[in-house]
């Protein structure tokens, strides 16, 4: 055969066990994990009809187990433009489909501009949308250092949104402005770098209308040539304490957890393996009515945190942190693997505050039946109402539109909900008769 060397035949090995194919085998849950499968995809699949469940089966000893029919994906943590993402709500949407996602957490930074347009792409893919929020605060230490530290808090809402909604608004506005004046700080210490920048550059790379953070003058820095990577921006140049560092105008981050609270919000701190005193920082903000912290990525558990939630009685998170920039040092959306148990614990403390939330968004808008009110009724929910059609023919219709995604028929046939039922049916006939006398 000349140079050829002959075909090499495989070598086969009669007595080689055969190795199992991957998810060949039933996935078994315990009696624990199938009761909180369960109730968790109820939640999720509230408005369809055919919502996941457990297949019951018995193993090789007889004894029934369970495996659920479909895998529950949970994203609570993921940005869009409208902060400092690189994909649009609706491109998020469309990858979170894509991987497998069912629950989806908008978290952009400092803003929640990008809720409504995340909804709407939810629509059509069957995904739930948890309007949220990562709300850039600081830390201030006791003592005589007085040191200070920036911690980034994640708040999740019902699907009302919060209540106090303009208190909410404020603190994010005051915090968006500083980030203006914040990047243009950091623009001028690079500058006195040598590393030019374009102020320009920068907010064209923001985008319109959306507060500048350090991702976009980490983009604009390697658009000049003074990086190879966004890596090496923050590493360099832009990490906390940096030479191109600037801090902005953020709230103390206790009194945000509070603020979060007091709008029928989840506090959840996030990523607290970045913080230098981890410890400290839960431990005080425990204090004021934290929920719990990011303990999960997507290269798995950390038990040091878990260990620390444990230690505080909070609940036990995580999320990819998604911001769309591409390559393989970022994990994908919908790739931490949150157990269902955790969910489970996260919804049955959630659940009833964003309940309560939305009964007093409700009653709000009894006091106050206002445009204004209704459009924040509406605003993340599924019905779009023109000025010249009454959404409240049926106040109930309202009510199971909006929420039909969000709070079950136990949920809404308590006795607070079929008040406020009532009451709306008497503000439907005020509105009648006065369109009538018109």
């Amino acid at each position: 055969m000349g140079d050829k060397e002959s075909p090499k035949r495989p070598i086969v090995n009669n007595n080689k066990k055969k190795k199992k194919k991957r998810g060949g085998a039933k996935r078994k849950m315990t009696l624990e994990q199938t009761v909180a499968y369960k109730e968790v995809s109820e939640w999720v699949f509230l408005d369809q009809s055919n919502s996941a469940c457990v297949d019951a089966f018995l193993d090789d000893f007889g004894v029934q187990c369970y495996r659920p029919k479909e895998k529950l994906i949970f994203e609570f943590h993921c940005h869009t433009t409208c902060s400092d993402g690189f994909l649009s709500p609706t491109k998020l949407v469309e990858r979170a489909h894509q991987k497998g996602v069912k629950v989806l957490a908008l978290t952009d930074h400092d803003t929640m501009s990008g809720v409504p347009e995340a909804m709407e792409a939810a629509r059509r893919f069957g995904i739930k949308i948890i309007p949220g929020v990562e709300i850039s605060t600081i830390f201030y230490s006791r003592g005589d250092s007085g040191a200070e530290e920036p911690v980034h808090i994640l708040a999740y809402y019902s699907s009302c949104g919060p209540t106090k909604s303009g208190a909410l608004e404020k603190l994010l506005g005051n915090i968006r402005d500083g980030r203006f004046l914040r990047a243009k700080n950091i623009v001028s210490k690079l500058n006195k770098l040598k590393l030019p920048v374009k102020w320009e550059n920068v907010t064209k790379i923001a985008g319109k209308g959306v507060a500048p953070g350090r991702l976009h003058i980490a983009r604009a820095m390697l658009e000049a040539g003074h990086v190879e990577n966004l890596k090496q921006a923050f590493a360099r140049y832009l990490y906390d304490g940096g030479p191109a560092y600037s801090t902005g105008s953020e709230p103390v981050a206790e009194e945000t957890v509070k603020l979060i609270r007091e709008t029928g919000g989840v506090a959840v701190l996030a990523h607290p393996w970045a913080l230098k005193n981890p410890a400290a920082i839960i431990r005080r903000l425990k204090d004021v009515g934290l929920h719990g912290i990011e303990a999960y990525r997507s290269d798995g558990k950390l038990s040091a945190y878990c260990d620390l939630a444990d230690a505080h009685d909070l609940l036990k998170l995580g999320g990819s942190d998604y911001h769309g920039r591409g390559g393989q040092q970022e994990s994908d959306v919908g790739s931490t693997s949150v157990p269902v148990l955790n969910v489970h614990e996260f919804l049955k403390v959630a659940r009833p505050i964003w309940c309560n939330a939305i009964q007093d968004i409700l009653k709000n808008y009894i006091k106050d039946p206002s445009d204004s009110n209704l459009q924040h009724i509406i605003k993340f929910g599924k019905t779009k109402v023109s000025k010249t059609n009454s959404p409240f023919g049926s106040p109930s219709e309202l009510i199971n539109q909006c929420l039909s995604s969000w709070l079950s028929k136990e949920e809404k046939d308590n006795a607070e909900f079929e008040t406020i039922k009532l009451e709306l049916t008497q503000i439907s006939v005020a509105q009648a008769e006065l369109a009538i006398s018109k």
